[in-house]
């Protein structure tokens, strides 16, 4: 998939979990609804750490083309010294490392860990970086018009006032983790699930993805996670832009009235 789909399908996942939160007694406050359902859509955006044309390679100028090189050639790294005989050979990483369940799990975990350990600034970091791809996915076209600089104000500026809303008794900062030293510990939840997220969106493209590395399945261990062929599509293709957008925008919708109880 593209960055848009990947984005709005972030947002709708994270729309839906408060939806079923809602149905199970256990509403999100506002705050913690809107701002991880900006993660999730950032987050959607990180998998593709490994291709340096994607989204994320822009979104920090110099910075994110250079991080991207590097995972790049790790994910390529770590493909070849795992790689069973049935797995193809390849030139580039690509689909593999960063998109898989383990990484997933690693990228939030790291995430959490950050925001309990670091505080007040590493929460901002964690908001600002995802804000950031947030607008990337979300508003990409004004994005591509407009300076690198803009969209890191808006990112900087977004984040500084959504920490300060979470921050207000009520409003989420101990959504879910209630423990003392807790707060945003929950933080990691919508990354891992906007990389998911992602990784599922992919599976649905021609190349499939090696979601469930490293568990080999046969004679592969990078075993391309996908429906029949038949269902599967290209990336950017009709069924991306006029089928799935419209439906992950429906189903954010009705997921984030659901989750505020509106209907």
């Amino acid at each position: 998939m593209m960055g848009p789909a990947h984005s709005l399908s972030g947002a709708a996942a994270w729309l839906g979990v408060g939806a079923a939160a809602a149905a199970a007694g256990h509403t999100m406050p506002w705050p913690v609804l809107v701002v991880g359902a900006l993660i999730t859509a950032g987050a959607a955006l990180a998998p593709d750490l490994d291709h340096k044309a994607a989204t994320i390679s822009r979104a920090f100028g110099p910075v994110s083309k250079a991080l991207c090189e590097i995972v790049d050639k790790l994910s390529f790294a770590v493909y070849k010294a795992t790689r069973k005989p049935g797995d193809p050979r390849r030139t580039g990483g690509h689909r593999t490392l960063t998109h898989t369940w383990l990484w997933a799990v690693l990228i939030g975990g790291g995430a959490s860990l950050l925001a309990i350990t670091a505080g007040r600034w590493g929460v901002l970091a964690i908001l600002f970086v995802h804000l950031v791809l947030a607008v990337e996915g979300l508003l990409w076209r004004a994005a591509r018009v407009s300076s690198d600089v803009l969209v890191w104000l808006l990112g900087a500026t977004s984040a500084w006032m959504l920490a300060g809303i979470l921050d207000q008794p009520g409003n989420g900062a101990d959504w879910l983790f209630t423990a003392p030293g807790q707060e945003y510990l929950w933080l990691g939840l919508p990354i891992v699930l906007g990389a998911l997220v992602h990784d599922i969106g992919d599976a649905l493209t021609v190349s499939g993805c090696p979601i469930l590395w490293p568990i080999p399945l046969g004679r592969k261990r990078w075993y391309p996670i996908g429906p029949p062929k038949a269902m599967r599509f290209r990336a950017g293709s009709w069924v991306e832009l006029k089928v799935l957008m419209p439906v992950f925008m429906l189903l954010g919708g009705v997921g984030g009235a659901s989750a505020l109880n509106l209907i």
